[in-house]
């Protein structure tokens, strides 16, 4: 009878695993959002230990440091935004090493019972931190402090390893498909946003109602470099004028790569004033630059710009569009200059003499 009433306890906890993994599984196929999908794994590992606070930290590989992605517990509010270098406490030595740390008791490890009474204000009694790994590569981590079941059992340590395999799946299923959107709407050569982004930033732009300038750019006699110096260069300076274009917008404003050698600028909640002058500063950088200096170059640009502002010059996607780009053409008839819908040709001093792809 005894034999027998171990052996429904056992079969109980597998049950209660496969239920656990169904529910996760199930998550993993139905969502694509990370922190959908996160917050549903550590959810389970929480009813199952039902740890006093649990955590789960991201890496940023850049900074090397730990960031607190999902925090549940006493004082969560205050882990959101904190940044725990790697290497150091409970969650940094396992991201550093990549190995699980488990210590039912604090008291019996000297090392941690150092790090408990240095921290009091956590009232660490039992730590369960694992790290969530792809390959040999650590991508977060997740903590569970004083939890209520034996920490040391294989039952445990084999679920809590399981969890943390779906968390890594979630985890990489999301930078795929971050990966895989940034592509869809990035330029391959500049790393600017393409055309079909800006549709779609324009159609909700015009949704909101809020106002916003429209600049398009053609760069002058661009031809001519690829003529000279062949495509391979040509390509080249268009990332150039990406950078430059970047820069001198601010992270504000948004920059597309139109095609061929024409840029557009999004530029939300100018009006007509300020955005006049973001692309008279956008204008004379463009001037100013030398570009291709790394490539034993030193070539000049110039540009066709034309500038609209919505509602003003243009109340939906298609006439804020053709407002922008007919001032653009206006410009063109000059070459190296500005039009604004409503001013006309802007910049009518002399031009320099300077070589300049034109």
């Amino acid at each position: 009878m005894k034999e027998r009433r171990q052996f429904e306890v056992i079969e109980s906890r597998q049950m209660d695993h496969l239920r656990v993994f169904h529910d996760v599984a199930r998550a993993l196929t139905s969502s694509l959002e990370l922190e959908e999908i996160l917050s549903a794994i550590m959810e389970k590992m929480a009813q199952f230990f039902g740890p006093e606070r649990w955590s789960m930290l991201m890496v940023d590989e850049k900074n090397n440091q730990l960031y607190y992605a999902i925090a549940v517990g006493e004082n969560a509010d205050s882990l959101r935004g904190l940044r725990v270098p790697i290497g150091e406490g409970v969650a940094g030595w396992v991201a550093a090493t990549g190995n699980p740390l488990v210590v039912p008791d604090v008291k019996l490890d000297p090392h941690w019972a150092a790090f408990s009474a240095k921290h009091p204000d956590l009232n660490i009694q039992s730590i369960a931190c694992v790290p969530v790994r792809s390959g040999n590569k650590t991508l977060g981590v997740i903590q569970l402090l004083n939890s209520k079941l034996d920490l040391m059992s294989e039952y445990s340590i084999s679920f809590l390893r399981i969890l943390c395999d779906y968390a890594a799946i979630a985890i990489q299923n999301a930078k795929s498909m971050t990966l895989i959107q940034e592509l869809t709407i990035t330029d391959d050569a500049t790393g600017l946003f393409n055309a079909r982004h800006l549709y779609t930033m324009l159609d909700e732009a015009v949704a909101k109602r809020d106002p916003f300038s429209l600049l398009f750019i053609d760069l002058d006699r661009f031809k001519s470099v690829n003529d000279t110096h062949g495509h391979l260069i040509g390509t080249r300076l268009l990332a150039e004028v990406g950078n430059l274009m970047r820069r001198s917008l601010g992270p504000g404003n948004a920059a597309f790569r139109y095609g061929g050698d024409e840029f557009v600028a999004l530029l939300p909640g100018m009006g007509k004033a300020a955005a006049t002058g973001a692309t008279v500063a956008l204008y004379e950088d463009l001037r100013k630059t030398r570009f291709l200096e790394s490539n034993g170059l030193s070539l000049c640009l110039s540009g066709s710009f034309g500038l609209a502002t919505f509602p003003e010059d243009g109340n939906t996607v298609p006439t804020i569009l053709r407002a922008a780009d007919s001032m653009m053409y206006e410009a063109k008839t000059t070459r190296d200059n500005i039009a604004v819908v409503g001013r006309g040709i802007l910049m009518d001093r002399p031009k320099s003499t300077d070589s300049r792809t034109r």
